[in-house]
């Protein structure tokens, strides 16, 4: 394990990367467009006014667009889980130094230090 980082604090993190990836998870299969929901929508759309077509139209490519980010979100918690197996968490892909703990507790799938971005 990376040794800025106690046995304690990587227990800490690691828990809270679990945590976001089943709400990830939750919120991917709760928006799952395969849903019965969806399906009965759309069997409603064939007498809506065009501009109620324009903005339902609109809303589904919002929602895949939210989907996407949280689809990169999670494969950043997966990869950062896989991190702390392999005993490299916490050190930037680029330089090889330490993240501070400060970065890691705000955002727990660093990949680099601030100046690196």
């Amino acid at each position: 394990m990376s040794k800025h980082l106690s046995q304690e604090k990587i227990a800490e993190l690691k828990s809270r990367l679990l945590y976001m990836k089943k709400e990830i998870e939750n919120d991917l299969a709760a928006n799952d467009p395969t849903s019965p929901n969806e399906a009965v929508e759309e069997l409603a759309d064939y007498d809506n006014h065009p501009a109620d077509m324009g903005t339902e139209q609109f809303e589904q490519e919002r929602d895949a667009g939210v989907q996407q980010i949280k689809e990169d979100q999670l494969q950043d918690i997966k990869e950062a889980l896989a991190k702390i197996e392999k005993g490299n968490y916490g050190v930037s892909e680029i330089s090889g130094k330490p993240i501070p703990i400060e970065r890691l507790e705000v955002q727990p799938t660093a990949r680099y230090l601030v100046e690196e971005k």
